[in-house]
C-alpha cells in the first residue's frame, strides 16, 4: 500500500514536535521497597519532522511504547529516546511520562500503615548532541503560618501545600529519597491514615515548626544545593490558604 506519510511536502516548513499526546498506558517503574511498581501513565511522545516529509508514522510510537513498557525508569530513558528516534527516522525525540506513584507510609505514633500517592513525571529530549532528562515530583505537605502563630493568643492557621520539584541529575537516585527530602522541608508531612495519637503529633509538630511558603522552597533549595548529584533544579510551592480565597506561591530555580 502507498505510504502517504513518506510523500514529499513542498511547503518547506520543519516541524519541531509531532506525535501522540495524552496516551493512557500501563507501565512498570522502579520501586525502592518492592523493586518494581505497576502504574497507569499518561504519555506524550514526539519527534522532529524535516520539511520534505509529509507526516510521521503515529502507530510506531505505540509500537515502541509496547516494547519498552516493562522497563521505564531513570536508567533506561536514554535508550528509550534513542529507540523512538531510530524507529521514526528523526533527528530528535521528546517524551513526557506522568504517573501516580504509591509509597507505603507509617503513621508517626500508632505505626498504622497506608498507601500515599505522589504525582511523578519523566521528561526527556534526545538529539545528535545528547540527552536532556528531567525528573519531577508533586509532594503534598502542610505548613503553619509563622505570622498567624506570632500574633494570635491561641492557635495558628495552617494549610495543605503542594511542592513541585524538577531536577536534572548526574547519577541514579530514588524518587522516594527526593520525596523524603521535600517532606522534611515543610512544617509537617501529609498521611493517608492517622489515628488520634498521630493527629495530635502531626498537629503539634506543625505548630512547633511554622513556615511561610518562602521558607519551604528555600529549605528544599538548600538541601538540593548541598547534594552535588543535582546539577539543576526548580522548586515551586503553592499553599492553599485556609483563611484566604487565594493561594500563596513561591519558586526557586538554580541558575
Amino acid at each position: 500500500m502507498i505510504d502517504i506519510q513518506n510523500l514529499k511536502d513542498d511547503r518547506n516548513v520543519n516541524i519541531q514536535k509531532v506525535g501522540v499526546k495524552g496516551l493512557k498506558y500501563p507501565i512498570t517503574v522502579l520501586d525502592k521497597a518492592r523493586k518494581t511498581q505497576q502504574v497507569n501513565a499518561t504519555i506524550s511522545m514526539y519527534v522532529s519532522l524535516l520539511h520534505h516529509f509529509k507526516g510521521t508514522h503515529m502507530s510506531r510510537f505505540v509500537e515502541v511504547l509496547n516494547e519498552i513498557r516493562e522497563q521505564v525508569n531513570i536508567r533506561t530513558f536514554h535508550g528509550i529516546l534513542e529507540k523512538i528516534r531510530t524507529k521514526l527516522h528523526a533527528e530528535s525525540a521528546h517524551i513526557e511520562i506522568e504517573f501516580t506513584y504509591f509509597i507505603e507510609k507509617t503513621a508517626p505514633r500508632s505505626g498504622a500503615k497506608s498507601m500515599m500517592d505522589y504525582r511523578c513525571r519523566f521528561i526527556g529530549v534526545c538529539d545528535n548532541t545528547g540527552m536532556d532528562f528531567i525528573v519531577g515530583v508533586d509532594v503534598p505537605v502542610t505548613t503553619v503560618c509563622p505570622c498567624s502563630r506570632a500574633i494570635s493568643l491561641v492557635g495558628a492557621h495552617n494549610q495543605r501545600s503542594i511542592v513541585t520539584v524538577l531536577v536534572r541529575f548526574q547519577k541514579f537516585f530514588w524518587i522516594e529519597d527526593l520525596i523524603k527530602l521535600i517532606e522534611s522541608s515543610a512544617s509537617s508531612e501529609v498521611y493517608s491514615l492517622l489515628k488520634r495519637v498521630d493527629e495530635k503529633y502531626v498537629t503539634e509538630q506543625g505548630y512547633n515548626n511554622p513556615m511561610f511558603v518562602e521558607d519551604v522552597v528555600r529549605n528544599v533549595a538548600v538541601r538540593l544545593k548541598d547534594d552535588a548529584n543535582y546539577a539543576w533544579f526548580k522548586v515551586e510551592a503553592e499553599n492553599f490558604e485556609s483563611i484566604h480565597n487565594h493561594s500563596a506561591y513561591a519558586c526557586v530555580e538554580k541558575e
